[in-house]
């Protein structure tokens, strides 16, 4: 497989090339481009034709949240921070973040969290991912056996692709069911759908 192409942006000079020598040591991943400029997350990625980008939460200017925005449906974002701030996450993951992790993570699971992201999946910290929705026992309850199924996979932050394979699905079937729990549960996207079904799964 391909590594994932990423845009790593930071403010902080020293951080960003601390972090691009991380990255350097994963196969998984190719650095594609860096900035310490937020506003240019989305000219980069469609320069470079990137997977995903990676952004620090908290810069002057543009900001994380303000990435995601710009970046969010065109190219996921994964955001990689020093910040276990709650309603940020909360922030974040309402604007459509595909990622929330903090940078002392072991580069194997930064590896993990960027692939993820990429092709569609949920990376979130455990760390914080418990803060991001409080647990409701009528999550489940207005979801039908098939619904569950795949409520259970998604919660993972598996791909529809991941889903159909597991549960013998066409891909289209999935999407549907998807959608259908999008709706029933409220959520804006999939990540904050992930989230929910994540706290009202215990996983």
């Amino acid at each position: 497989m391909n590594p994932v192409r990423a845009i790593l942006i930071d403010d902080h000079e020293l951080l960003l090339r601390g972090l691009s020598l991380i990255f350097q040591t994963l196969d998984e991943v190719d650095i594609v481009a860096t900035s310490t400029d937020g506003s240019t997350a989305l000219a980069l990625a469609n320069e470079h034709r990137a997977d995903v980008v990676i952004t620090d939460a908290a810069m002057p200017g543009t900001d994380g949240l303000a990435v995601v925005n710009a970046c969010t449906p065109h190219v996921p974002v994964l955001v990689l921070t020093t910040f276990d701030d709650h309603a940020l996450v909360s922030s974040l993951v309402s604007a459509g973040a595909s990622g929330y992790i903090l940078k002392d993570v072991a580069p194997e699971e930064l590896a993990r969290a960027v692939v993820a992201a990429a092709h569609g999946g949920l990376a979130l910290d455990p760390r914080v991912a418990r803060h991001a929705y409080q647990p409701s026992t009528s999550t489940l309850a207005v979801l039908t056996r098939t619904e569950r199924a795949v409520a259970e996979h998604v919660a993972v932050g598996r791909t529809n692709s991941e889903i159909a394979a597991a549960l013998y699905l066409a891909e289209g079937t999935v999407k549907n069911h998807v959608s259908a729990l999008l709706r029933k549960l409220s959520c804006r996207n999939r990540t904050a759908l992930a989230l929910r079904l994540s706290k009202a799964l215990g996983k």
